[in-house]
């Protein structure tokens, strides 16, 4: 069956923005990106929230600026024919190699798996990646802890009050010092 994961960068003190709306602290350094890039390379479906949706867009088009080094032109190759579903209330149409979710996040959940294929059924953004965790729906949960304390903010963890048993099952800390954690829900 294919795993459910949810992957992001976050500050020391768990959030993914800080209070005023910045995550410019998130950047990769050119090590990190490769590995974003190798990672995205596993996924077989990306599952959006909009407003992480609207901000992935600039790479729909960011193949026509020349001034694109190597590494962003590779992540272009893969990102943008992974296949996306978007989940929102108020876009109408999506552009890319994405679909608007028909259904509600289970049901697409349900559905993906079922279908034949490879790779990972990745969720990004907090929103979506809090009610895939509500409904138990989340396989592994993969974070880039960034060494910065940004003091609030949206968290990573969703503040649900509930408690999940997480196994370590890989760690990679980078040059820049941001550390790399994997942890797999015990079932």
């Amino acid at each position: 069956m294919r795993r459910v994961t949810y992957a992001m960068g976050a500050s020391l003190d768990g959030y993914i923005v800080g209070p005023d709306g910045d995550f410019n602290w998130t950047a990769p350094d050119e090590e990190v990106f490769r590995f974003w890039i190798d990672e995205t390379r596993d996924l077989g479906v990306h599952l959006l929230g909009r407003r992480l949706y609207e901000t992935m867009l600039y790479w729909e088009t960011a193949d026509q600026d020349p001034s694109l080094d190597a590494a962003s032109l590779e992540w272009i190759a893969v990102w943008n024919p992974l296949p996306k579903v978007v989940f929102s209330s108020t876009l109408s149409a999506v552009q890319g190699n994405a679909r608007l979710a028909s259904g509600g996040l289970a049901e697409e959940i349900e559905r993906l798996r079922a279908e034949p294929g490879d790779g990972d059924i990745a969720i990004g953004g907090a929103t979506l990646a809090a009610e895939a965790a509500a409904l138990d729906l989340i396989d592994e949960y993969r974070v880039m802890v960034h060494p910065v304390l940004v003091g609030g903010g949206i968290p990573f963890f969703p503040q649900e009050g509930r408690r999940v048993d997480l196994e370590l099952v890989g760690t990679r800390t980078f040059g820049s010092k941001i550390v790399h954690l994997r942890y797999r829900v015990k079932r």
